[in-house]
Protein backbone atom coordinates (compact mmCIF):
# COMPACT_ATOMS: atom_id res chain seq x y z
CA UNK A 1 0.00 0.00 0.00
CA UNK A 2 1.43 3.57 -0.99
CA UNK A 3 2.08 6.05 2.13
CA UNK A 4 0.55 9.61 1.77
CA UNK A 5 4.46 10.68 0.96
CA UNK A 6 4.09 8.03 -1.99
CA UNK A 7 2.29 8.65 -5.10
CA UNK A 8 0.22 5.56 -6.98
CA UNK A 9 0.78 5.13 -10.79
CA UNK A 10 -2.51 3.35 -11.93
CA UNK A 11 -1.86 2.45 -15.75
CA UNK A 12 -4.87 2.44 -18.33
CA UNK A 13 -5.45 1.90 -21.57
CA UNK A 14 -6.52 3.42 -24.19
CA UNK A 15 -9.93 1.42 -24.37
CA UNK A 16 -10.47 1.73 -20.62
CA UNK A 17 -9.95 5.80 -20.46
CA UNK A 18 -12.96 6.24 -23.53
CA UNK A 19 -15.49 5.19 -20.36
CA UNK A 20 -18.78 3.16 -21.39
CA UNK A 21 -21.92 4.64 -20.66
CA UNK A 22 -24.55 2.37 -18.01
CA UNK A 23 -28.27 3.67 -17.71
CA UNK A 24 -29.08 1.17 -15.92
CA UNK A 25 -27.13 -1.00 -12.76
CA UNK A 26 -28.21 -4.12 -11.16
CA UNK A 27 -26.56 -4.66 -7.63
CA UNK A 28 -26.72 -8.66 -6.58
CA UNK A 29 -24.62 -9.97 -3.46
CA UNK A 30 -24.10 -12.95 -1.34
CA UNK A 31 -22.20 -12.86 1.87
CA UNK A 32 -18.47 -12.51 0.98
CA UNK A 33 -19.22 -9.81 -2.10
CA UNK A 34 -21.30 -7.42 -3.71
CA UNK A 35 -21.65 -7.84 -8.04
CA UNK A 36 -22.62 -4.19 -9.72
CA UNK A 37 -23.87 -5.09 -13.53
CA UNK A 38 -23.73 -2.38 -15.62
CA UNK A 39 -26.04 -2.43 -18.18
CA UNK A 40 -26.88 -0.30 -21.53
CA UNK A 41 -30.81 -0.60 -22.04
CA UNK A 42 -31.63 0.51 -25.47
CA UNK A 43 -35.15 -1.45 -26.17
CA UNK A 44 -35.99 -4.51 -26.64
CA UNK A 45 -31.85 -4.87 -26.33
CA UNK A 46 -30.01 -4.60 -23.35
CA UNK A 47 -26.32 -4.88 -23.20
CA UNK A 48 -23.91 -5.73 -19.66
CA UNK A 49 -21.14 -2.87 -20.32
CA UNK A 50 -18.99 -3.96 -17.34
CA UNK A 51 -19.43 -5.74 -13.92
CA UNK A 52 -17.71 -4.51 -10.61
CA UNK A 53 -16.79 -7.12 -8.19
CA UNK A 54 -15.96 -5.82 -4.74
CA UNK A 55 -16.17 -6.58 -1.16
CA UNK A 56 -18.38 -5.69 1.85
CA UNK A 57 -16.19 -3.27 2.90
CA UNK A 58 -15.47 -2.62 -0.40
CA UNK A 59 -18.64 -1.17 -0.82
CA UNK A 60 -19.64 0.51 2.28
CA UNK A 61 -16.30 2.79 1.11
CA UNK A 62 -18.04 3.45 -2.31
CA UNK A 63 -21.10 4.12 -1.17
CA UNK A 64 -19.59 6.98 0.85
CA UNK A 65 -17.65 8.23 -1.62
CA UNK A 66 -20.69 8.48 -3.62
CA UNK A 67 -22.57 10.02 -1.18
CA UNK A 68 -20.04 12.48 -0.51
CA UNK A 69 -19.86 13.62 -3.70
CA UNK A 70 -23.64 13.49 -4.63
CA UNK A 71 -23.77 16.20 -1.56
CA UNK A 72 -20.87 18.44 -3.02
CA UNK A 73 -22.62 17.93 -6.58
CA UNK A 74 -26.19 18.86 -5.30
CA UNK A 75 -24.58 22.16 -3.17
CA UNK A 76 -22.89 23.39 -6.14
CA UNK A 77 -25.26 23.12 -8.68
CA UNK A 78 -29.01 21.92 -7.49
CA UNK A 79 -30.83 18.58 -6.26
CA UNK A 80 -30.57 15.82 -8.93
CA UNK A 81 -34.05 15.27 -9.57
CA UNK A 82 -34.88 10.93 -9.76
CA UNK A 83 -36.09 9.67 -12.71
CA UNK A 84 -39.55 6.96 -12.45
CA UNK A 85 -40.38 4.50 -15.01
CA UNK A 86 -43.81 4.71 -16.49
CA UNK A 87 -45.11 2.63 -14.15
CA UNK A 88 -43.58 5.00 -11.14
CA UNK A 89 -40.71 2.46 -10.63
CA UNK A 90 -37.58 3.91 -10.34
CA UNK A 91 -36.19 3.42 -14.14
CA UNK A 92 -33.00 1.41 -14.36
CA UNK A 93 -31.36 -0.08 -11.36
CA UNK A 94 -33.21 -3.22 -9.39
CA UNK A 95 -31.35 -4.47 -6.30
CA UNK A 96 -31.88 -8.44 -5.89
CA UNK A 97 -32.94 -9.32 -2.60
Amino acid sequence: MATQSEQLQVKANDEDLKGRYANAMQVSHDKDEFLLDFLLLKPPLGQLVGRIIVSPAHIKRILRALAENIKRYEEKLGAIEETQGPAGEELGFKVEE
